[in-house]
């Protein structure tokens, strides 16, 4: 949801639950428990009342900064073993399976 809202902007909390792919049961918890740690804030979206709107905290994009380096660490330190090639391969395979 971080990287979400890093990418995108604000969102109402149905929009950020499509992007993510997520079960709308999950959204809210998700959200409740981002919110309690400072790292995103809703609000009332002023044109409509009734929905939520999520951003991203600099304590939130801090947090994504943090998550950022922590998995680079670890691609480095499971791809570190293959040549520089396969690597790029693998990582594009990757890259394109989450996509797709």
């Amino acid at each position: 949801m971080l990287s979400t809202l890093d990418e995108f902007g604000v969102a109402s909390q149905a929009e950020l639950g499509r992007r993510c792919n997520m079960d709308r049961s999950d959204v809210v918890a998700a959200i409740n428990e981002l919110a309690e740690q400072g790292f995103v804030e809703r609000t009332p979206d002023p044109d409509d009342r009734r929905r939520n709107m999520v951003t991203l905290t600099k304590a939130g994009d801090r947090q994504l900064r943090r998550m950022d380096r922590a998995l680079d660490k670890v691609q480095d330190d499971l791809l570190g073993p293959l040549p520089a090639e396969d690597k790029q391969i693998l990582t594009r395979l990757l890259t394109h399976h989450q996509r797709g």
